[in-house]
């Protein structure tokens, strides 16, 4: 049976809109109309798009050319990385002024766990007042929170009043809280499980709750139906997972639409190398060990690992293994949900080893060119410079934010 400590208190803190409020903070021409973020070239999608587009129907991971045909009058900006990752730095220095148990889930989306900080901070809901009004007033920005025991029912109620909400369930509420909200609120739960479920006169949450765990069981086999009739009850044990308690380094994606495509995959697998690999730079690390993550639409997951020849921080030595990882797991056109890749046994750098790019020897060339890209990439966007086939899949790739 899974447990949930009651003495919690998690936040889940989420910027409204992130991409498309930093264009409207630092173009006031842009404010009040419908702002778009990507949606360029013929597979480009949407990053996020400002409420006045969201009121056409315009929404993040949407393709540009349907995001053009619903808003005709949109605006639409190519990303400003550089402009982005600098306003959430500063969001995550407010975040770490109220506690250092930080997860970060993305440049615009993490968990905070204050259960530490009551006391000399005061409530919960103060703590998150006081938060709001300083991402507002130090970054001009609104931020929509969410109060819980759990990290799931938090991340939930952040979601019900967007923008700059503030939602706090009580614990020993989450089930009522959870109750009449629709299956999509149910983190995994797909069109295709939510049509299954639907077509048993399962259209809420709390629909669930009339239903045992082997109901679910049954209905959507065993561990997507233990996964919802926990969830569906605020049963939530996962911990807050800082950057000082990462094991490992990964990076995946949710697409939009089950993705059968190789070409596509491995497109989307470079890309998330690449990521990775700068994680680690960054971070001063190399790995040892390289882990896929597949998962297809029914919520099946495949999970598999190899060990590299030597500890590296190389984009494409990390992107070979997983290449051939991918190889192993995937069948020819298994449609898939999520892609993911992660690094683990992580150790310091050592001055003395040379990375390896392209499989070539050890060369200090290779990390010269490795730390240059780097340096383009925090200048001008992570999309200005990738390796070959990445650069012509970057529409494949989006940050989605709400």
């Amino acid at each position: 049976m899974v447990t949930m400590s009651p003495q919690r208190t998690i936040l889940h803190a989420d910027l409204d809109a992130f991409y498309a409020s930093v264009e409207q903070r630092d173009n006031p021409a842009y404010r009040g109309l419908p702002i778009i973020i990507g949606g360029y070239g013929k597979r480009d999608v949407v990053s996020t798009a400002s409420y006045e587009a969201r009121e056409f129907g315009v929404h993040s991971a949407q393709p540009g050319i349907i995001a053009k045909r619903l808003c005709p009058q949109g605006i639409f900006v190519r990303p400003r990385m550089k402009a982005y990752i600098a306003a959430s730095k500063k969001v995550f220095e407010i975040f770490q002024s109220f506690t250092p148990m930080v997860e970060g889930l993305s440049l615009d989306e993490a968990f905070l766990d204050i259960t530490k900080s009551l006391r000399l901070f005061g409530s919960a809901r103060n703590i998150a007042d006081q938060l709001r009004e300083r991402v507002l007033e130090d970054v001009g920005l609104t931020i929509s929170v969410g109060i819980a025991s759990s990290k799931y029912v938090a991340k939930v109620a952040s979601d019900l009043e967007k923008p700059d909400g503030l939602v706090a369930v009580r614990p020993g509420r989450e089930r009522q809280f959870l109750a009449p909200l629709p299956l999509k609120c149910m983190w995994g739960a797909g069109p295709k499980t939510r049509e299954k479920l639907e077509s048993l006169g399962l259209v809420t949450i709390g629909d669930l709750h009339r239903l045992q765990e082997a109901d679910l069981i049954k209905i959507l086999g065993k561990k997507s139906g233990s996964h919802f009739y926990h969830l569906s009850r605020g049963i939530d044990a996962r911990s807050i997972v800082t950057q000082r308690d990462a094991k490992s380094i990964s990076r995946e994606r949710t697409f939009a639409e089950d993705i059968a495509d190789d070409e596509v995959l491995r497109h989307v697998l470079l890309k998330l190398c690449e990521d990775v690999g700068r994680r680690l730079r960054l971070s001063g690390v190399m790995g040892s060990v390289v882990r896929l993550k597949l998962r297809k639409p029914d919520f099946t997951t495949k999970v598999r690992q190899t060990q590299l020849p030597r500890p590296s921080a190389s984009d494409m030595e990390i992107y070979r293994e997983a290449s051939q990882l991918l190889n192993d797991l995937k069948d020819e056109n298994d449609p898939i949900r999520l892609i993911g890749v992660g690094v683990s046994s992580l150790g310091e750098t050592e001055r003395e080893t040379q990375l390896s790019l392209f499989g070539l020897a050890h060369d200090k060339r290779d990390m010269s060119i490795l730390e240059t890209m780097d340096r383009i990439r925090e200048k001008f966007g992570a999309r200005s410079i990738g390796h070959g086939a990445s650069q012509e899949s970057g529409d494949e790739q989006r940050e989605i934010d709400a």
